[in-house]
């Protein structure tokens, strides 16, 4: 018997029992489906973390206080950051304070997890440009002048169809005027980049924040291959005003790095758990073609009187339980294709095609190993014991 015959064969034992076969499919493509999507999920969520990252430039220092209180950073720690002398690499510095905040305007209102604080050369260092308006002055903020640049989303939820700038909204009680909208940035999971505001740092602690420390201090190499050196000389600094150990300095290049490990275990893990519907699909194969192999026993028998070889029993079966897991394969994959259409827990899934490969290989897998029992059972058998079988 022909391989071409097996296979029809073993097409005409599928069709044979459709409901059954279908709800076999089923959990195969259940179990590929989740896996091509979790999988996508987790890159989705990388890739948006890196341009976000990315975005920040990878030529900036962020440094954060490990202390409370007064021994924390200070606006005077940063103007010594800013030293020619003693910081010939850095670029720039801004000092930050951010607080959550409500801006009103006109009866509408809308929250922002993040009020910024900050000095205009932060807008440089960030990439932060703006798309419509301007960026505050340098004058705007040693006078505490109470403007604002909003995110593009303040902008649509509270000025949809109009421009903001020139409009005032009220902030902690006090009015600021909105001079600019901030170009749109790409958003990390669940954080949406435009949903912030940025403000003279004197006026924002005039409002807001107070004048304790600072959050964070955000300093710029003078350029992306004389960052460590930069940060050799903001921890000389540091050392000298705080004391080792009182601040830590994070480099935008390693948290990317870190960001990408993570989310490599992430998305990993993802799969590994999306794998376990594979198993179960494997298992129901298992158990759909033991049933088969007992219904067909008759069958089996009267093929192999007539002459039917062990080999031919053996790759019929092999082959039907392959093609149930081809099948189904093939369905999650297009199930996949039209999953990540949408976003999943707001993250866009980008489909990895090892993963598909990946999935379909270990389906086809699946059911020759799933498949092996049965088929060997059904092979084994003698003729005289299956003709007598009812």
């Amino acid at each position: 018997m022909s391989f071409a015959e097996i296979v029809r064969f073993a097409l005409r034992g599928i069709g044979a029992n459709k409901l059954r076969s279908a709800l076999t499919m089923l959990g195969i493509l259940i179990g590929v489906a989740a896996v091509i999507l979790l999988v996508a999920v987790g890159n989705g969520s990388a890739q948006a973390i890196t341009t976000r990252i990315e975005a920040l430039g990878t030529n900036t220092l962020t440094v954060m206080s490990t202390s409370r209180g007064s021994g924390g950073l200070t606006p005077r720690v940063a103007e010594a950051l800013d030293d020619p002398v003693l910081a010939p690499d850095v670029r720039s510095v801004s000092p930050v304070v951010s607080a959550p905040a409500t801006l009103t305007y006109e009866g509408a209102e809308h929250e922002v997890t993040s009020f910024v604080g900050t000095t205009p050369a932060w807008f440089t260092a960030s990439n932060s440009p703006v798309a419509t308006g301007s960026v505050f002055s340098a004058e705007d903020e040693s006078q505490a002048r109470r403007v604002v640049v909003i995110g593009k989303t303040v902008a649509e939820e509270m000025f949809p169809g109009t421009d903001p700038v020139g409009a005032q909204v009220t902030v902690g009680g006090a009015l600021f005027t909105v001079v600019g909208v901030l170009k749109e940035k790409s958003s990390a999971g669940f954080q949406d980049a435009g949903d912030t505001a940025v403000a003279p740092i004197s006026a924002v602690r005039q409002v807001l924040a107070g004048y304790g420390g600072l959050s964070s201090i955000l300093v710029e190499a003078a350029g992306s291959g004389r960052v460590d050196v930069a940060r050799s000389e903001v921890a000389t600094i540091l050392d000298e005003r705080l004391g080792a150990g009182a601040y830590r300095i994070q480099n935008a290049s390693q948290l990317l790095e870190t960001r990408t490990e993570t989310a490599g275990t992430f998305t990993a893990l993802l799969g590994a758990v999306a794998a376990i519907s594979l198993l179960v699909g494997g298992i129901g194969i298992t158990n759909i073609m033991l049933v088969t192999v007992t219904e067909r026993t008759r069958e089996i028998g009267i093929r192999k009187a007539l002459g039917a070889p062990r080999r031919v029993i053996l790759t019929q079966f092999l082959v039907e339980a392959t093609l149930l897991s081809v099948i189904g394969g093939g369905l999650g994959v297009a199930a996949a294709v039209i999953g990540s259409r949408f976003s999943i827990v707001g993250v866009r899934p980008v489909i990895v095609p090892s993963s598909v490969l990946l999935a379909l290989g270990v389906s086809v897998l699946i059911g020759l190993f799933f498949g092996g029992l049965p088929a060997a059972r059904a092979a084994r058998l003698r003729p005289i014991d299956a003709l007598r079988y009812e």
